[in-house]
């Protein structure tokens, strides 16, 4: 986790633009579960307008009021905000490694391990949603960039949807796998955050520490700086391409073997690492 700071970021407060610059203006959308039409929608509109107040905005108008089914409305609400931003305590995930091309990459693992690299990849859970980690795995890949499998030093084991801890597991020792990529994107009662905690704790207990291959978790509604809380080495969110994942696990694979060697000083990148070779 990284505060924003440079010329950009360090010491500036901004509000929100809406009209004018810095005239504090919102827009945000919710659901209740009150009924519209009728002789409801009058209730139904100032109750959201009730809920916007306690969150801040004055005034606020509801600019747009739809009914989902009989008892529930969908609003959407218009008005000012007080707050500010503080752009130096903004935290963010940055990336601490550097982006490798395919070419970069097939050289890191072949020279790094002297073998194939092996990825384990699936949706765990009652997860079916398999677009992002097809997104990264398969060849045809994500945003003019091909997937794992394009490189030449990877062999990506894909086991799909609706996969169960204890299935992965043994399949990724079977596969003897040195990364395992899970994709979440059902999040309905946390369930992205209770899979993930699950699938870390049974590879905490099948694995000694040094032997545990890095797990990385993706998905719209991960928190990036959540790792150590859910017991995995990175988390990466919406718009993460296989170029990502691909440098991030050359990068750990690096980092570990770095450690496991005792070796004096900060670790290396990748990169220098097989250079030095």
């Amino acid at each position: 986790m990284t505060t924003a700071t440079g010329a950009a970021g360090a010491g500036r407060v901004v509000r929100p633009y809406g009209d004018t610059t810095g005239d504090g203006m919102v827009q945000m959308s919710f659901t209740l579960p009150v009924p519209y039409g009728g002789a409801h929608s009058k209730v139904a509109e100032g109750a959201a307008q009730q809920l916007a107040h306690k969150m801040g905005m004055d005034p606020a108008m509801v600019v747009h009021a739809k009914a989902m089914g009989p008892d529930f409305t969908f609003f959407v609400v218009y008005g000012r905000v007080h707050h500010l931003v503080e752009l130096d305590k903004v935290q963010v995930v940055e990336r601490d490694y550097p982006l490798l091309s395919p070419k970069e990459a097939n050289l890191a693992i072949r020279k790094l391990l002297r073998r194939r690299m092996v990825v384990v990849g699936a949706c765990i859970g009652t997860d079916a949603h398999t677009v992002g980690i097809d997104a990264i795995l398969n060849i045809k890949g994500f945003a003019g960039e091909k997937g794992l499998e394009y490189y030449r030093e990877v062999r990506v084991v894909n086991m799909g949807a609706q996969v169960s801890v204890p299935q992965l597991v043994a399949r990724t020792q079977q596969e003897k796998a040195d990364a395992v990529l899970i994709s979440q994107v059902v999040t309905q009662r946390d369930a992205h955050l209770l899979n993930t905690r699950e699938m870390s704790a049974a590879f905490r207990e099948a694995y000694p520490a040094a032997d545990r291959p890095v797990l990385v978790v993706g998905g719209p509604r991960f928190d990036e700086g959540m790792t150590a809380e859910l017991g995995v080495d990175r988390i990466f969110a919406r718009g993460t391409t296989p170029a990502d994942v691909a440098s991030y696990l050359v990068h750990a694979l690096a980092l570990r073997r770095h450690r496991h060697a005792g070796a004096p000083g900060p670790a290396r990148s990748a990169m220098e690492e097989v250079a030095l070779r």
